[in-house]
C-alpha cells in the first residue's frame, strides 16, 4: 500500500499534467487560430510550429521561480499551520480550472486560463478562509481586464486593417503597393516582437539588458529584416493594367460617396433638376452595386492572391513569436502551483517560493503539445473561422495587434488575458468590414463563457475540494 505522500504526489502530477493538456487545447489555440483560419497555415502544420515553440519557451526560457500564491490572491498565513488543506486546495483549483478549460474547449469557448485559475483560488480561498480572506483589489484589476484587454486590441487591430485597406488593398496597383510597403511592416514586426521576446520571453533569464541597449538591438533586427524582404519582395512580378480588375474596392468607396452627395442634390433640388439627379442616381446605385459584388470577390483575382500570399508569411512569423513567448511566460506559471504543492509534500512546509525543476517544464510542455494536437482544433476553429473570415491580411493585423497590446499591458503592469487580446483583435478586424462581417451568436456565447468562467472555476475547485477532503482526511487514502 501506497503512503500519503507518493499517492499526493502522484496525485498533483497527474493534476498538473492534465492542466497542461488543457491549456494546449484551449489557450494555445488562440496563438495559430488566426493563421488557420485565414489560410496561413494547415491545421497539421500549425500543430508543429506550435508544439516546436511552446515547448522550446516552456522548457528553455520558462521560470525557475514560481511563488506559491503569485497573484497575491488570498492571505497565505491561513496555511502556514495547515499544509495538507493548501496541498488539497491547490490540487482542487487545478482540477476545478482543468475541468471549466475542457468543457469550454468542447464548445469551442476561448476562455481565459489564467481567470479560470484565479477563479478556482477565489472559490478555495473564499470557502476556507471566507471573503474577508479575499484581496479584492486584485481581483477587481482582473475584472477590469476583461474590457480593456479586448478593446484596446479591438481598436489596434482596427486600425491597423484599415491602413492595409486604403494603403494596398484599395490602391490603384496593390502588388506595387505591397512591395513598396513590405519591408517598413517587416522592421515594425520584427522590431516590436524582439523588444517583447527581450522583455518578456527571456525576462527569466535574467539578462541585464537595458531599455536603450534592447531599443538598439530591436531596430538592427526589424533593419535587417526590412532589407532582406526588400530584397525578395522586388522579384514579385507587377500586374499590368489589362491583367488587373475594372473595378477596384476603392471604386466602390468613391461610388457610395457620390451617392451621398447626389442624394444632398436631390433633397434640395426642384423640378427639372429633381428629376435629372434622381435618374442619375439610379444609374451610380445600380454601378455600386456592382463594384460592390466585384469586391466582395475581388479576393479571388491573381493580383490579390499575390498580395495575401506576401502576408502569410508575415503572419506565420508573428504567431511563432506569440506562441514562444507564450511558452516562456505562462507555461511555467501553469505548472508553479504544482512546483510549490511538491515542495510543500516533500517538506511538510508552506515554502514562500518553490523551485521548477526542468523534468516538471518539460512535463507541462509535452502536456500542452499533445493537448492542441488533439482538442485544439476545436478553438482554432472558434477564433479563425466563426467569429469573422479571415484572410492572411487580416489574420496578420490581428496577431500584430494583440501582440502590441501584450506587449504595452505588460509594461504597464495591467493584468490581461493573452485570449482576451486575441478575441478582441479578430473582432477590431471583423469590424473593420463591418457590422455584417461579425457572427454575432458566437460573440455572444464566447463573451457569456467570460463571464461565467470565474464562478464555474470557484464553484468546481469547492467541489473538488470536498471530494479530496474527504479522502485524504475524513476517510480512508486507499
Amino acid at each position: 500500500m501506497m503512503d500519503v505522500k507518493s499517492v499526493l504526489e502522484i496525485l498533483v502530477l497527474l493534476v498538473g499534467f492534465y492542466m497542461a493538456w488543457n491549456i494546449g487545447a484551449n489557450d494555445v489555440s488562440n496563438a495559430m487560430g488566426t493563421s488557420v483560419g485565414s489560410g496561413a497555415l494547415t491545421l497539421k502544420k500549425a500543430v508543429f510550429i506550435a508544439a516546436i515553440l511552446e515547448f522550446s519557451g516552456a522548457f528553455f526560457v520558462g521560470s525557475n521561480v514560481s511563488h506559491t500564491m503569485q497573484s497575491g490572491l488570498i492571505d497565505t498565513s491561513l496555511f502556514i499551520n495547515d499544509p495538507m488543506t493548501l496541498i488539497l486546495g491547490m490540487c482542487a483549483a487545478l482540477l476545478g480550472t482543468s475541468v471549466w478549460i475542457q468543457i469550454a474547449s468542447y464548445f469551442g469557448w476561448p476562455v481565459s486560463t489564467t481567470h479560470a485559475i484565479v477563479g478556482a483560488i477565489l472559490g478555495f480561498g473564499a470557502f476556507i478562509g471566507g471573503v474577508d480572506a479575499i484581496l479584492w483589489q486584485e481581483v477587481g484589476s482582473i475584472a477590469l481586464s476583461w474590457i480593456v484587454s479586448p478593446l484596446i486590441s479591438a481598436i489596434i487591430s482596427y486600425c491597423i486593417f484599415i491602413f492595409l485597406q486604403k494603403k494596398i488593398l484599395f490602391a490603384m496597383n496593390p502588388t506595387q503597393a505591397t512591395i513598396r510597403l513590405m519591408p517598413l511592416f517587416v522592421f515594425i514586426v520584427f522590431a516590436t516582437f524582439t523588444l517583447s521576446l527581450i522583455f518578456n520571453g527571456l525576462a527569466n533569464l535574467h539578462l541585464s539588458i537595458t531599455f536603450p541597449q534592447a531599443l538598439c538591438i530591436a531596430i538592427l533586427i526589424g533593419a535587417a529584416g526590412a532589407l532582406i524582404t526588400r530584397l525578395i519582395v522586388r522579384r514579385v512580378p507587377v500586374p499590368t493594367g489589362h491583367e488587373r480588375s475594372q473595378l477596384l474596392p476603392q471604386s466602390a468607396i468613391s461610388l457610395n460617396k457620390a451617392i451621398k452627395h447626389l442624394q444632398r442634390v436631390r433633397a434640395t433640388s426642384e423640378s427639372v433638376v429633381h428629376e435629372k439627379v434622381r435618374d442619375i442616381l439610379k444609374d451610380v446605385t445600380s454601378l455600386s452595386e456592382l463594384a460592390k459584388q466585384q469586391t466582395h470577390t475581388i479576393g479571388l483575382s491573381s493580383e490579390y492572391q499575390s498580395v495575401e500570399k506576401m502576408f502569410v508569411y508575415l503572419q506565420i512569423f508573428s504567431a511563432s513569436f506569440v506562441a514562444f513567448a507564450h511558452g516562456a511566460n505562462d507555461v511555467a506559471n501553469a505548472i508553479g502551483p504544482v512546483a510549490a504543492v511538491l515542495e510543500i509534500i516533500k517538506t511538510g512546509s508552506v515554502q514562500a517560493t518553490a523551485l521548477i525543476p526542468p523534468w516538471l517544464l518539460a512535463l507541462g510542455g509535452i502536456g500542452i503539445v499533445i493537448g492542441l494536437a488533439t482538442w485544439g482544433w476545436r478553438v482554432i476553429e472558434t477564433i479563425g473561422k466563426k467569429l469573422t473570415e479571415l484572410t492572411p491580411t487580416r489574420g496578420f493585423s490581428a496577431e500584430f495587434g494583440a501582440a502590441t497590446t501584450i506587449l504595452i499591458a505588460s509594461k504597464l503592469g495591467l493584468p490581461i488575458s493573452t485570449t482576451h487580446c486575441l478575441v478582441g483583435a479578430v473582432l477590431g478586424v471583423g469590424l473593420a468590414r463591418g457590422i455584417q462581417a461579425l457572427n454575432l451568436s458566437m460573440l455572444k456565447d464566447v463573451i457569456l463563457s467570460w463571464i461565467v468562467t470565474i464562478p464555474a472555476s470557484a464553484g468546481m475547485a469547492i467541489l473538488f475540494f470536498y471530494l479530496l477532503r474527504y479522502i485524504f482526511i475524513k476517510g480512508p487514502i486507499l
